[in-house]
């Protein structure tokens, strides 16, 4: 366990500066303080759901997209920094369903635990817009703070390494910090029961750890029949042609029954595909080992490379945890590896139609560079083989 000085830091921005009619609006918001466990403390303003709340901090350098990572269920129990210095400037849409799915979101609700933020725009402008990013954070009951140094936290983060966190109002009572590694996360977000998607040529099994729901967009419009089931459900009784493991929050370990149903797949020899947990969750199934990265990664520019190869390729991430390549045994190889840190982007078997990535091929939003792996598993159930 980490032990941390006591020492207390209190940061702001001495020179962050508003116009006078953001100067009037902000006396309106409630003070708010991001605390992390190092005894750092940042000073901003509340423009989400007034509630305390605490998590793992975690940052994203993406641009845009903030309703999609919001509603992201791998963001569960964590509060999302986003480093882009103005949010909130393009507003949301309405959470339209078309065939059981969200047309904008990623997922029903909003997922991450609290937002955090530099500058907060108090106006909106968008042809899709329904209403602003702070009504809908409280309609759905998310905390959120701006007027904070984002660019300072992101640099303590990626010096200290992974942190605990916690929003608290300074008048309000306090709270203890919480690890949501030490809960099974994957249960919280996870479907309940078995939903079916689409009268497709191929039927797909497809593990919710928490999937984002431009996966299953990107299955249905390749002509497949997916079969959605929770995330310890024993799906091997069903008719299927492939199995596809999702994405999903936290610590993988605490999957070992999703692990033993992948296992009996296997047993079969049918095509597997999976994406970001579903990558670690086919390593553990192989006999490999996961391990927590220093702070993870989550953005929309993480270049990776296709092992073997000169090809490289522009992904959106947002996983805390890799697999430890070293620990695969000779049946497997890396099939994508990260080229900002060398670590594993994906595997694949060498004789069987098993094959994952650790990164977003469908990427909701962000670069769909390597959506073309979708197309792949298609052609790993028409012929039983790996063509890449």
């Amino acid at each position: 366990m980490r032990v941390w000085k006591t020492q207390i830091f209190h940061v702001f921005l001495p020179h962050f500066t508003h116009s006078p009619l953001q100067k009037g609006i902000m006396h309106n918001f409630k003070e708010l303080h991001l605390v992390l466990e190092d005894g750092t403390v940042f000073r901003g303003k509340s423009f989400g759901f007034e509630l305390s709340v605490a998590g793992e901090v975690v940052f994203n350098t993406a641009m845009v997209g903030y309703p999609e990572s919001l509603t992201d269920p791998s963001y569960r129990g964590q509060l999302l920094a986003l480093t882009y210095p103005l949010t909130g400037n393009y507003g949301v849409p309405d959470n339209v369903f078309e065939g059981g799915l969200s047309t904008f979101y990623e997922s029903e609700k909003i997922q991450a635990s609290g937002l955090i933020i530099s500058d907060f725009s108090f106006q909106y402008s968008h042809w899709n817009a329904a209403k602003g990013l702070d009504q809908w954070l409280k309609e759905n009951k998310t905390p959120a703070i701006f007027g904070i140094d984002t660019r300072a936290l992101t640099k303590r983060v990626r010096q200290m390494g992974v942190m605990r966190g916690k929003l608290v109002f300074p008048d309000g009572q306090d709270i203890p910090f919480v690890d949501p590694d030490r809960e099974n996360q994957v249960a919280k977000v996870s479907c309940t029961e078995v939903i079916r998607y689409g009268t497709g040529k191929y039927k797909v099994a497809l593990i919710d750890c928490g999937v984002k729901h431009n996966i299953i967009r990107c299955l249905l419009k390749r002509d497949l029949t997916v079969i959605r089931v929770p995330w310890d459900y024993d799906f091997n009784a069903l008719e299927f042609d492939g199995l596809f493991i999702s994405n999903g929050p936290g610590d993988p370990s605490w999957c070992s029954p999703t692990v033993v149903n992948i296992q009996k797949t296997m047993e079969t020899g049918r095509p597997i595909f999976g994406i970001c947990m579903g990558n670690q969750l086919l390593a553990i199934a192989g006999g490999a080992k996961t391990y927590k990265l220093k702070y993870g990664h989550r953005s929309h520019n993480q270049p990776v490379q296709l092992v073997g190869t000169k090809r490289a390729f522009v992904s959106s991430q947002n996983h805390g945890f890799a697999v430890d390549s070293s620990t695969l045994n000779d049946n497997w190889q890396p099939l994508f590896v990260n080229m900002n840190d060398g670590t594993n982007e994906g595997i694949r078997h060498k004789t069987k139609p098993w094959f994952s990535a650790q990164f977003h091929p469908e990427a909701s939003s962000g670069p769909t560079d390597t959506e073309f792996l979708f197309d792949i598993f298609i052609q790993a159930i028409e012929k039983k083989k790996l063509l890449i």
